[in-house]
């Protein structure tokens, strides 16, 4: 609730109101762009809450490693949901990719490194930075908690903000290992639990026999990047499905298929149209991917047609199948994939790890392969974790969003993909009730709107979250702020 004073006409010691946003990543950057460009009137004071040096990259495209590549075309990226071309555009006018030949594919399509769209995101924010429309407070939060109506918002820098809303727009939680895996090998110097902290690979060493536990993106870019390091070592990458993560076509695919018109009621009946859309899809000679992008694209809507015990099932069972068709590697990394397969140095199983010890420099895991009752003993110098996300254990990440729930402003959304929050983004604690003032920008709404762990959803949902705050601070004639 903005303070009562703000709600009268402005007088000389009248404060514009005051937007924190936590998270400078691509979601919590694009809130303060878009707001910074749209806010009309008595602008707001925008705040972002960043360590990083620069805004926009987040934990995806602060990376320096060159085995990292965007996994969809340039041509489909942008912070401008308007405009969905413009990273490339802005690529090609500044001949961004002159030292990197391998991101142009045959079809001309560009995947260049990740690390290239940092620099894009930081450069449309740069104008608004130096014009103070946008303001960077390069520290990390360590609390947040509700006083008079406002917010008041602590830092590791020893800074003290208040702020009339607050957009939660935090990076995913750190993977979780399996089982008693951390506490098993947390011993072991070649145990790598994280591999967004930098330079966690260092430990590997080029001959290393390695398990990765894991088979999507982050496994994928763990393979690409110990061979852009020179590892020649086998490695075995387990799952429990044992999937690997899909590529691009060799051409664009056309969408194919309607799934809103006749929405599927539960889990099992949108697969089924699904199966059934691929079989049509191919009779008439168009893959898979348009199949897939076309429920991507009608995503939200039959996300929001499906009641939340489906949702459950949905993710309980189905998530892993569609993880690994909607998030395609870029060419470059399945390449290197294949060509590991092909010389028998990459083996890829479905099962699980059921225990593991250290046995002086070795790790020794028991396998237990799916279908099997045997289970499979192996040594390894190496493994390395890339489950993906625990996002069931966000509010566990760090302590102020653990504070949040404890005070009764925050709670798991029921799908068990991040935080609860409404269809207007708003946050939603134990108590059903919704509020007006805290939002949750980014992937960690994805269990109220469904597919929001990948660009453009991404950006346009930062979007939305900007168009919402501007809606609640839209400044009238006589300069009084609506209640939100």
């Amino acid at each position: 609730m903005i303070p009562a004073a703000m709600h009268s006409k402005p007088s000389p010691t009248f404060e514009p109101p005051v937007i924190a946003i936590i998270g400078g990543g691509v979601s919590g950057a694009g809130v303060a762009y878009h707001l910074g460009r749209t806010s009309r009137g008595e602008r707001p004071v925008i705040l972002v809450f960043e360590p990083r040096a620069e805004l926009g990259r987040g934990l995806a495209y602060d990376t320096t490693d060159p085995a990292h590549r965007i996994n969809v075309p340039a041509a489909k990226m942008s912070l401008q949901p308007d405009a969905i071309g413009e990273f490339q555009a802005w690529i090609e006018a500044r001949d961004a990719v002159a030292d990197d030949p391998g991101a142009k594919r045959p079809d001309g399509s560009l995947f260049p490194r990740r690390r290239l769209f940092g620099d894009y995101v930081a450069c449309l924010l740069k104008p608004l930075l130096e014009d103070g429309d946008v303001r960077h407070r390069r520290a990390a939060v360590t609390s947040v908690e509700r006083h008079a109506g406002r917010w008041t918002i602590r830092d590791d820098k020893g800074g003290v903000t208040e702020a009339d809303i607050v957009a939660i727009a935090t990076s995913h939680p750190p993977p979780a290992a399996p089982g008693r895996l951390a506490s098993r090998l947390a011993a072991h110097p070649r145990f790598v639990a994280d591999t967004t902290k930098p330079g966690a690979l260092d430990v590997i060493r080029p001959h290393d026999r390695v398990l990765v536990i894991g088979n999507g993106l982050t496994a994928a870019d763990v393979i690409a990047s110990l061979a852009e390091r020179g590892h020649d070592g086998p490695v075995t990458s387990i799952s429990r499905r044992g999937l690997r993560s899909r590529g691009h076509p060799p051409v664009p695919q056309p969408l194919f298929g309607d799934f809103v018109s006749d929405s599927a009621p539960s889990a099992v009946s949108l697969l089924a149209a699904i199966r059934t859309a691929i079989k049509a899809a191919k009779a008439e000679g168009i893959s898979w991917h348009g199949v897939i992008d076309q429920v991507r694209a009608q995503g939200y809507d039959l996300w929001q047609a499906l009641p939340v015990a489906e949702r459950r099932r949905l993710v309980r069972h189905l998530r892993p199948y569609w993880d690994v068709h909607r998030f395609r590697i870029a060419p470059q990394v399945e390449a290197v994939l294949d060509t590991a397969v092909a010389a028998d140095r990459l083996e890829i199983l479905a099962g699980s790890v059921a225990d593991a010890r250290i046995e002086g420099e070795r790790i020794v895991c028991a396998l237990q392969p799916r279908h099997q009752r045997q289970p499979l003993e192996r040594s390894y110098d190496a493994v390395v974790v890339t489950t993906g996300p625990a996002h069931g254990g966000i509010l566990e990440t760090q302590p102020w969003l653990a504070a949040l729930a404890a005070s009764g402003h925050l709670s798991l959304d029921p799908t068990g993909l991040g935080l609860a929050c409404t269809e207007r983004s708003e946050a939603i604690g134990p108590s059903g009730k919704a509020d007006p003032s805290l939002l949750i920008s980014g992937p960690l709404a994805r269990g109220t709107f469904g597919e929001l762990m990948g660009l453009p959803q991404v950006t346009e949902h930062a979007f939305f979250v900007a168009t919402e705050i501007a809606g609640k601070l839209r400044v009238n004639a006589t300069g009084a702020i609506p209640e939100v």
